[in-house]
């Protein structure tokens, strides 16, 4: 592996890291393109679980600024939740340096293929309502807390266990549960990366580039209203790239 990626690898991480940034903003599912490409150009899976938080880290940044610009904010209520998900993100990272690297690539095609799972079952329609300090429970924190872990561990499909507390334990709409979830996302994804910076386990080169992409395509999202057509589009485009790294990574 380089230290820097080569033309077509470099045009592969911002073409990749713009679609992946467009879908993580508007539902979820990114980083089950990124991170196996960042293992197909020949990162280590650990480097490029780390390096991945790169994008991660200024999607987030992009998302979250265009949020309020648009005067979707909620900065009070996404710190109240952020706080249990910071300090699970540390030990999911600190879980995903002790793995070897062949179960770590185990344990990415078993979430991959779980997550491909949830993203087919079909959307509850529920009735929804603004979110209050009131209804943040014990319940909510501890699981902002598994989801920092899980987020911390590996970050593929973080956003479908947002979904599920956000939209369906807590009820609240899905353009507000995306309000939420890039903050929340950027919050814990900061001490993450720097964890893996420390151990280093992250390639700048390949995430800046990844992160020009991701970037852009969250800009783009925030933006975009997607109809039905769209939403099915974006789906099944995922699940398809989906099947295709699973069994790249079963061939190996």
């Amino acid at each position: 592996m380089t230290a820097f990626p080569s033309l077509y690898d470099a045009l592969a991480l911002i073409a990749l890291g713009g679609l992946a940034g467009f879908i993580n903003v508007l539902s979820a599912g990114g980083s089950m393109l990124t991170l196996p490409l960042l293992m197909f150009l020949g990162l280590p899976p650990q480097v490029a679980n780390g390096t991945n938080r790169v994008s991660i880290v200024f999607q987030s940044l992009s998302a979250v600024g265009n949020f309020r610009r648009a005067g979707a904010s909620q900065v009070g209520l996404s710190l109240r939740l952020a706080v249990p998900a910071v300090v699970g993100s540390l030990l999911g990272v600190w879980l995903a340096l002790q793995v070897s690297d062949a179960l770590f690539e185990a344990v990415l095609i078993t979430v991959m293929a779980a997550s491909a799972l949830m993203m087919l079952l079909p959307q509850p329609q529920l009735e929804t309502r603004p979110l209050t300090r009131e209804r943040l429970t014990p319940l909510v924190y501890l699981a902002m807390f598994a989801i920092g872990v899980y987020g911390g561990f590996i970050q593929v499909g973080v956003g479908v266990l947002f979904i599920v507390v956000l939209y369906r334990l807590l009820k609240i709409d899905l353009t507000q549960v995306n309000v939420f979830k890039v903050f929340i996302i950027l919050i814990y994804t900061l001490p993450a990366l720097a964890l893996f910076l420390y151990h280093d386990q992250v390639r700048w080169s390949y995430g800046l580039l990844l992160a020009v992409g991701s970037m852009s395509g969250a800009w783009l999202a925030v933006r975009v209203n997607m109809g039905p057509r769209g939403a099915l589009w974006v789906r099944w485009l995922t699940l398809a790239m989906i099947g295709a790294i699973i069994v790249r990574l079963v061939i190996g």
